[in-house]
């Protein structure tokens, strides 16, 4: 597909998703619009499958998904993410959650039914327990590290599976987060008007030390791009040393944090920059990528073990996330809202976010209270279910599938 059509065409998709989302006062999120118009538009084949990859975004995407880590790590200060240590209890909770509901519906669902009962699939239930626990609760790497067992032992459509499941479930995550995330932010604009929540400070920019440590040449766009591209390198570097034990984006955001609390960088490093706004444009579509490769025929062969895994994998979430939080004196929007960060991770965690704060707080002190609150909860969730958890409890479990 011409490059510059792609471009325009994804440019429409996400005007039309963001202009609803601000109609509805994001009852209705641009992720999730966005989502049910490019899952419509490749399956009846109205886009074609290379859409996103012809619109140069997914390319630039995953070249600049570091750099908005290493932004997202100034965003939050060294204080914020010390008392995020119930969010990430939460967040493994969750991840644990799934997998105990999942594993009961394998229970009553799957057993050792006769292939026929799937069409042509050749598993057991067990198999699809697995694969399901590692899709919902984790992102990229888990579903790699199923497909792999299952590939091993032969069961290509137990590898299928996960693939799946990663590409619907943004659909069933964007709406219920959206939803959860409203009622938590109208219950904190109540708190911010009694006076029992304050909005973040306001950094003056026109201070020395609002600019940070890096020298003046530093601080244009293409000088920051490049100091934060150096700490996205080391990043990288640590993940390659480590086998991936300490991830490339977890090792960003902690470079970040640690960078804005020695004053090397300033908050929130890319803001004002040119390049800004095109970083996250790309990145969103990140999120877009597998519903391209969707087939109406995917869908049917695996309806039933898809529909169980997704009922039974939210309601893992809703009860082991709200009882965790309930322990810890989270409010159960909160709580369910952070257990829900499996299902999509980052961007999907900062856009939700900001959507629900812009569309509760009516003044900017409002939004900016709101958003100071989910926002450091939500980005750790992220981190703490798909990145970290889901990772661990993957490994262990992949093993188990065709055995």
């Amino acid at each position: 597909m011409n490059a510059v059509v792609a471009f325009v065409v994804v440019m429409l998709v996400w005007t039309i998703s963001d202009w609803v989302a601000k109609k509805t006062q994001s009852l209705l999120s641009s992720l999730f619009v966005a989502s049910l118009i490019f899952l419509v538009g490749f399956m009846t084949g109205l886009f074609p499958p290379d859409l996103l990859a012809s619109s140069s975004l997914l390319g630039l995407a995953g070249v600049v998904v570091g750099f908005i880590i290493v932004h997202l790590g100034t965003m939050i200060s060294l204080d914020d993410f010390k008392r995020q240590w119930k969010t990430l209890l939460i967040g493994i909770s969750t991840v644990i959650g799934i997998g105990v509901l999942l594993l009961i519906a394998g229970f009553l669902f799957g057993g050792n039914r006769p292939p026929g009962d799937y069409g042509e699939l050749i598993a057991t239930g067990r198999d699809f327990v697995i694969a399901a626990t590692g899709a919902l609760s984790g992102g990229t790497i888990s579903v790699l590290i199923v497909q792999e067992a299952a590939l091993g032992v032969g069961l290509s459509n137990v590898a299928a599976f996960p693939v799946l499941i990663a590409a619907l479930q943004g659909l069933v995550g964007f709406p219920l987060t959206s939803l959860i995330l409203r009622k938590e932010a109208a219950r904190l604009r109540d708190e911010y008007r009694a006076g029992r929540l304050e909005a973040p400070a306001v950094v003056d920019d026109s201070t020395p030390a609002s600019q940070g440590k890096l020298p003046a040449f530093l601080r244009t766009t293409p000088g920051t791009l490049f100091a934060v591209g150096i700490v996205v390198l080391v990043s990288i570097g640590i993940n390659n040393l480590t086998s991936g034990i300490l991830n490339t984006f977890v090792m960003a955001l902690i470079f970040g944090i640690a960078l804005r609390t020695t004053g090397v960088f300033k908050p929130s490093v890319l803001s004002g920059i040119d390049a800004f706004g095109l970083m996250m444009l790309a990145i969103m579509i990140m999120v877009f990528g597998p519903l391209a490769t969707l087939r109406p025929a995917d869908l049917a062969a695996l309806a039933l073990p898809l529909l169980i895994a997704f009922v039974f994998g939210v309601l893992g979430i809703g009860l082991f996330s709200a009882g965790m939080g309930k322990l810890l004196g989270y409010s159960v929007s909160m709580s369910v809202a952070i257990g829900l960060t499996s299902l999509y991770g980052f961007p999907g965690t900062m856009i939700l976010s900001q959507e629900a704060a812009k569309g509760a707080g009516e003044t900017p002190e409002e939004v900016a209270a709101i958003e100071g609150d989910i926002l450091p909860k939500m980005i750790v969730a992220g981190f703490s279910t798909v990145t970290i958890t889901s990772v661990i409890v993957t490994s262990i479990i992949a093993a188990g599938i065709g055995r």
